[in-house]
């Protein structure tokens, strides 16, 4: 578990991004991320990310966030793991990737996969994510959340900014973030004892939904897509006698069984690679 916040001035006329209302909010979440904590701002202060650290992967100093590519480009902040990143790093790698700076850092995976196939990497990713990935040559903020929404992501939009992060006490620690409630949010609250996403407790904080991705351009126009949705992978039973799903070996779709069964192969193979590694 690690926490990451982001700020983006959308206004250029307007105030720039301070670094230590970032830090603020990057350290309000410190059990998230007791390991460390990583700052970094652009030159002209109009967008600066934070993140707490809980090393789980990669525990060197050189796989610390936020992680900036090689060449400058691009800039991430990540919570989660990849499972299956040792894979990807191999796809990459006959790809032509040669600029890698660890060996087995997932977000540098992360990190670079975005930089070959752009938001397609979604797909091949497997495991359990949140993060934000700044393009400084587009001018754009991109942000994900995994399949299932394991890992939280909430964002706001208020005076001139757009900010992110793990937790909405994150949000909180910036002094110009409105303290309401939404009564919406609370409506479903009191009725399902959840808010379901977009919506929270909190007037003008929303909730990313998972399977989605979400970008802010250049001009601040912001565009949510779906990449994921379960009702993909089902099989439609209708019509079908009780004892006809009783004989289907997975009740429904194949392909996501599959997926699940990779999935937690992937993972437990990490885990073993990673005890060897720690001996």
């Amino acid at each position: 578990m690690c926490g990451i916040v982001g700020c983006l001035a959308l206004d250029p006329g307007g105030p720039a991004v301070d670094p230590a209302i970032v830090e603020a909010m990057r350290d309000s979440m410190e059990h998230r991320g007791p390991d460390g904590a990583g700052l970094w701002v652009d030159t002209q202060r109009r967008i600066g990310f934070g993140h707490r650290r809980l090393s789980i992967v990669d525990l060197s100093d050189v796989a610390a966030q936020p992680m900036v590519s090689p060449d400058g480009r691009y800039v991430l902040t990540f919570n989660g793991e990849i499972y299956n990143h040792a894979e990807i790093r191999a796809e990459l790698e006959r790809a032509g990737v040669r600029d890698w700076r660890t060996d087995h850092s997932d977000t540098e995976v992360l990190l670079f996969a975005y930089r070959q196939w752009g938001i397609d990497c979604l797909a091949r990713l497997r495991g359990m994510f949140a993060f934000g990935i700044w393009d400084a040559k587009t001018g754009e903020l991109t942000l994900a959340r995994d399949r299932l929404g394991v890992k939280p992501l909430y964002w706001a939009r208020r005076n001139g900014r757009f900010s992110f992060a793990s937790e909405i006490k994150a949000l909180l620690a910036d002094p110009a973030q409105q303290r309401a409630v939404d009564e919406e949010g609370l409506f479903h609250y009191l009725a399902v004892m959840t808010t379901p996403a977009p919506f929270t407790m909190f007037a003008g904080i929303r909730k990313m939904s998972p399977g989605c991705w979400m970008r802010v351009g250049r001009d601040g126009a912001t565009v949510e897509k779906r990449y994921w949705d379960v009702w993909d992978e089902t099989v439609s039973l209708e019509g079908e006698s009780e004892a006809q799903v009783a004989d289907r070996p997975h009740g429904g779709s194949q392909s996501f069984e599959d997926d699940l069964r990779r999935t937690g192969n992937d993972r437990a193979e990490q885990h073993g690679r990673d005890a060897e590694r720690l001996g």
